[in-house]
């Protein structure tokens, strides 16, 4: 997402931009959303990891919620709603799942996506590929205000590609197979110290999706490591589905 996307926490806002359902011709969401479920009544509970490189450690829980179908421009979505005030309406086709629009509490109404923004392509194949925006969760700058680089680079294009099939993944939440992994790559250009100056910084996303539940695990990595800049890492586990 990614994904995804802002609530409060780094963790819960990286997951938004996040059954084997085939109901396109019950009313349901169109294409193949096994790997990613729209339809009502789904739950996710995520154990969230924050490390800092200052060496401070986040723990937190987040909840997301399938809530069906909605109408959206007079086309139909389908909602998701997190625990921390955020909504998206996502769709999806032949061509994959896609997020149309987002909107958090603060926010009179959903703010549209100027394009398709993918959390899944298809074919859900190795070697697919799309590109999706991202930002910068975890870099900050540690004598600059605002300290987080987000602030300044609110877009960054995020290209994603489908590394493996049928893998094996055990979290919290137990063992699935059949399993996708889906690896985003980006990169963001700060002024790192007086020495090396300025450098391209990497931002990279490991994602695994399975089989009638969705995205299982999710590992963020934004290395500042620099005299001027700091960063860390995310890790997401699935602790409970229903």
């Amino acid at each position: 997402m990614s994904p995804m996307h802002s609530p409060t926490s780094s963790g819960v806002t990286l997951l938004a931009c996040v059954g084997a359902v085939f109901l396109a011709g019950c009313g349901g969401p169109g294409g193949d959303t096994s790997l990613f479920p729209l339809d009502k009544g789904h739950h996710w509970i995520y154990r969230v990891a924050t490390e800092l490189e200052n060496n401070t450690v986040q723990r937190e829980e987040m909840t997301l919620s399938t809530l069906g179908r909605v109408d959206l421009d007079g086309q139909p979505a389908w909602l998701r709603r997190s625990d921390s005030g955020a909504n998206y309406w996502l769709r999806s086709d032949d061509t994959g799942v896609y997020r149309v629009a987002s909107k958090s509490d603060i926010e009179d109404e959903p703010k549209p996506d100027p394009a398709r923004r993918y959390v899944l392509k298809r074919p859900y194949a190795v070697g697919t590929t799309w590109q999706s925006p991202t930002t910068a969760y975890l870099l900050e700058h540690k004598q600059e205000f605002p300290r987080e680089v987000r602030y300044k680079h609110p877009i960054i294009p995020m290209n994603y590609v489908i590394e493996a099939i049928n893998q094996k993944v055990e979290t919290t939440a137990g063992k699935f197979d059949g399993c996708l992994r889906v690896k985003g790559q980006a990169q963001i250009r700060l002024f790192a110290d007086p020495v090396v100056g300025w450098r391209d910084v990497p931002l990279t996303t490991l994602e695994w999706y399975c089989p009638g539940v969705g995205l299982v695990r999710l590992e963020r990595e934004e290395p500042g490591q620099s005299t001027f800049v700091s960063g860390g890492r995310i890790q997401m586990d699935l602790a409970e589905f229903r």
